[in-house]
């Protein structure tokens, strides 16, 4: 029994000090690393970015994103073929080959294609969109493309006259200048609010407004599509349309800018605008 008490010791003290000849591993003898040779993962889920053809300017997907109204012809409408054509619709696309991107229409109400400029969910807006201090609060603009004209589609011998309009009601396309000079000249008691232009000449076939504010080139579409209409003779106001981008978004503005200004310079717009509105009208 003695002898294997003492054999057990021998052994417990061969381990201990087995244990105690063996050091730790000292964290300062680990050969160091170079925080530079270290790559980090590569992401695979980013959104992948083009550059466009020139200036530097920067576009998810390549793609040139425009909100719109397709309800404003000849400047935007809708083809048989669910497509979209129109004067906005060729300059933005000249535009886009410019930046040596892909155009990508979105179509709504005028008042969401405003916002979603604003809220980054496009690129550009162009729905004949004219500069107003309101505007300009949350939005930048391009140089001025092309003139618009507001008139007053009435009833033949309904007996409205650009004096007594506001005597009844006037029907506009919600979110327009025409809805606004509206407003602000007869009070929001004489004027109705419609999505688009469409439905506010409905509104007046069907007797619901006396007359409509809107820009001259669709009106002229209306009117020629609808007997019974008219043009008053008497112009109501005269404006510029302009490009919106979200407010500060210097690098894509000057972007359009240049590619629009090369397009006014060789001709391009004045061709496409004459294609749509023929100078006889």
């Amino acid at each position: 029994m003695k002898k294997i008490l003492a054999l057990l010791l021998a052994l417990c003290m061969v381990f201990a000090l087995a244990a105690c000849g063996t050091p730790a591993a000292d964290p300062t003898d680990a050969p160091a690393t170079d925080a530079a040779d270290t790559e980090a993962p590569e992401a695979t889920d980013a959104v992948e970015e083009t550059p466009a053809a020139e200036g530097g300017l920067t576009i998810v997907d390549g793609k040139l994103t425009m909100s719109t109204n397709a309800q404003f012809p000849p400047y935007e409408m809708t083809t048989d073929d669910g497509g979209f054509e129109g004067i906005d619709v060729e300059i933005a696309t000249a535009i886009a080959e410019k930046l040596g991107l892909e155009l990508d229409i979105l179509d709504m109400d005028f008042d969401s294609a405003l916002l979603a400029v604003q809220q980054g969910k496009s690129d550009i807006v162009m729905a004949g969109v004219t500069v107003n201090e309101d505007r300009l609060l949350v939005m930048d603009f391009s140089t001025s493309y092309a003139t618009g004209v507001q008139v007053v589609i009435v009833k033949e011998g309904s007996g409205v006259t650009i004096d007594n309009m506001g005597e009844g009601l006037i029907g506009t396309q919600r979110g327009t200048t025409g809805n606004i000079y509206c407003t602000d000249d007869y009070g929001e008691e004489h004027v109705m609010s419609y999505d688009d232009g469409f439905t506010a000449v409905q509104a007046l076939l069907n007797g619901q407004v006396d007359c409509v504010v809107i820009d001259n080139a669709p009106a002229q579409e209306f009117v020629k599509n609808n007997a019974g209409l008219a043009i008053l003779d008497t112009e109501y106001a005269n404006e510029d349309y302009a490009i919106g981008v979200n407010k500060g978004n210097t690098e894509l503005l000057d972007a359009i800018n240049g590619a629009l200004e090369e397009l006014i310079a060789d001709g391009t717009v004045q061709s496409i605008v004459d294609k749509y509105i023929p100078a006889a009208e």
